[in-house]
């Protein structure tokens, strides 16, 4: 604030002094014509000697109280213009009536250049219309608003401000104080790329044990593989070895018999037509028991049954013969239409009833077993239930050997065909099989609804 001049000071004194003589001058008119003595202009001495001595007493005071007044104007102007926060006076329209030096450092314009601006310009065009609804509540109460908003300055770097601003008495103004956020917001700003950042670290931990996991059944799951396809081509040996043996041992050796047998019909003068006739019979037998064997090994192998007939014919077969060699009762329920499956699918059931009845037959010592196909509304399900003894499911697919062997084969048909594979053995109950494979929509409009009972 700017100081007075002393001839200010002595302009006052002169006026003072103008005063007290008038004063004078009054009293003196008031006394006039009165007889004055001595005593009376004595007294009128001292008067005026004591009230020069309180006009400059008074004098000193008022020079003291303006020495005191400007020191405390200067401590305000140093309080206001050097405080830590920016201190703006606002019209209502958002024009800046008055700024502290802090306030203009702090949005980088001169004192000078910013009276008379809006404030709303020193906002960044994303904060404009939060700062002008903030600046109308300012105005529409008496209570303090707080909010936070990014200056716009050019040339420098980002900085964030809390704004607090309340209107004054005169309801024309609002006193706003500026506080400078900038080092909040980037800590929050940092905080919150490292909350993501952990976040995403951790789903990476995840999906890396994710792909740990992965990877350890995919070898698990190769190992198990090798050791299939390693069982597999024992179990295709072993097969091998038993046709080669049933052939050497059944068809070879009837074979040879039948060549015994036909050198035998050369004609003999000994030989008669009753013994001609018994030899020919003979040989008969022979061939017609090769005949059969040679017709079990292929309906093991590939029935053409299936192929030509369909699939109830097949097992109906099958289960006829199971029953003469095993002299287990075997029960065959199934639906009329399972005979429209495509043959990929019906191959698929038959190997796995096959299977499933010669488990029972080595395995199960069953009295009885029944083999039902059944007609569900998005599966057709295949079930083998017997009343033999029963088994630990878990330990046998565990066992390596062909014991397993038979099960994974089941299992493995079944899902080539998109087909799902259960087995359930309970001490008392005997074991039940189920295969399910997905209804296809040509065996839907091919098959015709019904159902069947077959007794091989």
């Amino acid at each position: 604030m700017e100081k007075k001049p002393p001839s200010t000071d002595k302009a006052n004194a002169s006026q003072l002094r103008s005063r007290a003589e008038a004063q004078l001058r009054e009293r003196k008119k008031l006394k006039a014509g009165v007889t004055k003595t001595g005593a009376d202009s004595r007294r009128l001495l001292h008067e005026l000697q004591v009230h020069q001595i309180e006009l400059e007493m008074q004098n000193a005071e008022l020079r003291q109280a303006r020495d005191a007044l400007e020191v405390a104007l200067e401590n305000y102007t140093d309080l206001y213009d050097f405080a830590p926060s920016g201190y703006f006076t606002l019209a209502a329209t958002g024009a800046i009536l008055q700024a502290n030096l802090t306030g203009a450092k702090l949005v980088g314009i001169e004192r000078s250049h910013l009276v008379g601006q809006p404030f709303g310009r020193l906002v960044s065009a994303e904060f404009r219309p939060a700062f002008s609804t903030f600046l109308e509540q300012v105005f529409a109460g008496e209570t303090k608003q707080s909010g936070d908003f990014e200056l716009a300055g050019k040339g420098q770097p980002l900085r964030f401000v809390n704004i607090e601003a309340q209107r004054s008495l005169n309801l024309q103004e609002c006193r706003a104080a500026l506080v400078d956020i900038t080092a909040r917001k980037v800590a929050e700003a940092a905080q919150i790329r490292l909350e993501v950042m952990t976040a995403s670290n951790r789903k990476l931990e995840q999906e890396i044990i994710r792909r740990k996991t992965l990877e350890q059944a995919l070898k698990l799951s190769e190992q198990q593989l090798r050791q299939l396809a390693h069982e597999i081509l024992l179990a295709q040996e072993a097969e091998r070895k038993r046709i080669s043996r049933e052939l050497h041992d059944t068809v070879l050796q009837t074979l040879v018999g039948i060549s015994v047998h036909l050198a035998s019909l050369t004609p003999k003068p000994a030989d008669d037509s009753r013994s001609l006739r018994r030899k020919i019979a003979q040989t008969q037998r022979l061939v017609e028991k090769s005949l059969a064997m040679v017709h079990r090994f292929a309906v093991e192998l590939r029935p053409t049954v299936l192929d030509d007939l369909g699939l109830i014919p097949a097992l109906h077969t099958f289960m006829k013969d199971f029953m003469k060699r095993t002299g287990v009762r075997a029960h065959l329920t199934a639906y009329a239409a399972v005979n429209q499956l495509p043959l990929d699918q019906s191959a698929v059931l038959y190997r796995v009833a096959l299977e499933a009845l010669n488990n029972v037959a080595i395995h199960a010592q069953a009295s009885a077993v029944e083999v039902q196909i059944k007609k569900l509304p998005d599966w057709i399900c295949l079930t083998i239930i017997d009343d033999g003894k029963s088994f630990d499911v878990k330990r046998v697919l565990r066992t390596k050997g062909n014991g397993r062997l038979g099960l994974l084969g089941m299992r493995e048909r079944l899902q080539m065909i998109g087909g799902k594979f259960s087995i359930k053995s309970t001490p008392g109950h005997g074991t039940t099989v189920t295969a399910r494979i997905p209804v296809s929509t040509e065996s839907t409009e091919k098959g015709v609804k019904g159902s069947s009972e077959t007794k091989p």
